[in-house]
């Protein structure tokens, strides 16, 4: 009997290919094209399940013009690449990476906001353009992480790793704004008190967004959020470009607003708003939060599983739109 086909959309890792080859017919993508829309669906035709990445969009469109497909496994745990409500109505499964991530990706949320508030890629610069040739007592002077204030806009998994790296590795006071309170244990494990978004922005000396993006958190941190902060703090993200507004953070960093920021992600990536290289007081990665080979190696077989799972035996495990597997029939 055939089996079922599926498209992995980029370069993955040589061994989960072999792991998904055991169970269908794989079309992968490891020259690691970036395929337009269209490609895209052309590529998708006759495929039952495609491995994605975070760049391929998965709308209503491709939807219409892919009848196959009944699962898109997102290796990754944001999934603003997918039109949850479209694949629904299509009884397309979508699933992301969650968990798997969460450790790795806090640490590095924290390594950007200490490089960030301790001007680290700023004096790099400096010292590579050979300009240093005396040192100076406010030379670089940055500002403290130990006993300053965390704030943390979104606290999920990621977020609460943050908040736990900083009260109990820095003794910071930690301060979160989310859609609800974590629960007393929870904040009590992570030292942290949830506040307002105006007194989130007003206090934090240091502000990490880890709130996953949609509509409602579209420029969730714009001109008039950048200009409740502190002239002293800093601002970074970790979640996902459009949830800062990079023309007026451009604005706020060189009018001084605020002290500095740190971005891992931004708007249109892996475009990026050319002013940001313009200005000094911000640190810039390419979206590399996740990047270290087990972690990435643990989303890529997260993604895998799921697949198999779902085309296999009608299970997935981690489900966005669990009620597609509800509905469909038993293998």
């Amino acid at each position: 009997m055939s089996k079922p086909k599926i498209l992995v959309a980029r370069a993955i890792f040589p061994e989960v290919l072999a792991k998904l080859s055991q169970h269908f017919e794989v079309s992968s993508n490891q020259a690691d094209e970036l395929w337009s829309p269209a490609q895209l669906i052309a590529q998708l035709q006759g495929k039952v399940g495609a491995f994605t990445t975070g760049g391929e969009r998965i709308d209503a469109a491709l939807l219409v013009a892919c009848p196959d497909l009944k699962i898109c496994a997102n290796m990754a745990v944001g999934y603003n690449n997918f039109d949850v409500d479209a694949m629904t109505a299509a009884g397309v499964l979508a699933t992301n990476a969650p968990d798997v991530l969460t450790e790795t990706t806090a640490d590095f949320g924290f390594a950007l906001l200490m490089a960030t508030a301790r001007r680290m890629a700023e004096s790099e610069h400096f010292l590579r353009a050979g300009k240093w040739t005396k040192w100076g007592f406010d030379m670089f002077a940055g500002s403290d992480i130990h006993g300053s204030t965390l704030g943390i806009l979104g606290m999920g998994r990621i977020g609460q790793g943050i908040a736990k790296r900083g009260a109990h590795g820095f003794g910071m006071n930690v301060i979160y704004h989310n859609r609800s309170q974590l629960d007393a244990a929870t904040e009590a494990e992570c030292k942290a008190r949830l506040v307002s978004k105006e007194e989130l922005l007003k206090t934090a000396d240091h502000l990490v967004l880890v709130l996953p993006y949609s509509a409602q958190s579209h420029h969730a941190i714009g001109a008039a959020e950048l200009a409740l902060m502190k002239p002293t703090a800093t601002l970074i993200n970790i979640a996902r470009g459009g949830i800062v507004d990079d023309a007026a953070l451009v604005h706020a960093l060189r009018n001084k607003t605020i002290a500095a920021a740190g971005l891992d992600v931004f708007e249109g990536e892996p475009k990026l708003n050319p002013d940001l290289l313009t200005v000094p007081n911000v640190v810039l990665t390419p979206h590399i939060a996740s990047a270290t080979i087990p972690t990435r190696k643990a989303m890529a077989h997260l993604a895998a599983d799921n697949l198999i799972g779902y085309l296999t035996q009608n299970k997935a495990l981690t489900p966005l739109n669990p009620a597609v597997v509800a509905q469909r029939p038993s293998l």
